[in-house]
């Protein structure tokens, strides 16, 4: 008995310490490699635990190994645009400019039940309130109201701002996006223009967006 308290205890630290070494993204919605860690760890600690017989190292050390595996790849994630996009896959519009976009929810597997079960999820009764929805990586759904159903501010009040829409994402980590370019409002030609206004060189930008206003938003790379 005291040794099955003793074994479960340690097993429980070094869970715990291998969640802290993962970071804080694994006790939040998880991405897909993320939940594959979570679940292998939850085995993992368990076989020990009901089974006194194994030396518990056969539990500690699979842990780590994963544990290991998560943080490489969250660095090299880091780093790599590509490699992201794969392990993570990449948002998927299902409506665009107030449109049901029929083939992102044949892709998704998502029947139209699933959406409207979303969309209630915020707040959203109808389709037709939705401008933009995007389906995350991590599962969940992004939905930008249209202008008129999103709550009245000072500003809109006035009528002195256009309606921008869901800004597209052109650039990320020096990476240009040209699925996106071919889906916005502008060319390549005018975000090459943009980033040479902007004085800069493509693998310094951290991030650039711009919505239907063609209005930007560039953030450039910070050495830390």
């Amino acid at each position: 008995m005291i040794s099955t308290i003793i074994r479960t205890f340690i097993i429980y630290c070094a869970v715990g310490v291998c969640v802290r070494l993962m970071g804080k993204r694994q006790l939040g919605e998880l991405q897909p490699g993320e939940l594959i860690i979570t679940i292998l760890v939850s085995e993992i600690a368990a076989t020990p635990i009901t089974d006194n017989t194994l030396p518990i190292i056969n539990g500690i050390l699979p842990l780590f190994l994963l544990a290991s595996f998560e943080i490489i790849s969250s660095v090299i994630a880091r780093k790599s645009v590509k490699f992201r996009y794969i392990t993570d896959g990449t948002p998927v519009t299902v409506i665009k400019d107030g449109i049901l976009q029929q083939q992102a929810l044949k892709t998704l597997r998502y029947t139209i039940d699933d959406l409207l079960a979303a969309l209630r999820q915020k707040d959203i009764f109808d389709i037709s309130d939705v401008e933009f929805a995007v389906a995350e990586t991590n599962g969940t759904l992004s939905v930008l109201p249209k202008a008129s159903k999103r709550p009245l501010t000072p500003e809109g009040a006035e009528g002195k701002k256009k309606n921008a829409g869901a800004p597209y994402t052109l650039i990320v980590d020096g990476v240009i996006l040209k699925k996106v370019i071919s889906e916005s409002n502008v060319t390549l030609d005018e975000v090459n223009r943009k980033i040479k206004r902007e004085n800069v060189n493509l693998n310094e930008i951290l991030l650039m967006t711009v919505d239907k206003n063609k209005t930007y938003n560039v953030i450039l790379k910070k050495e830390f």
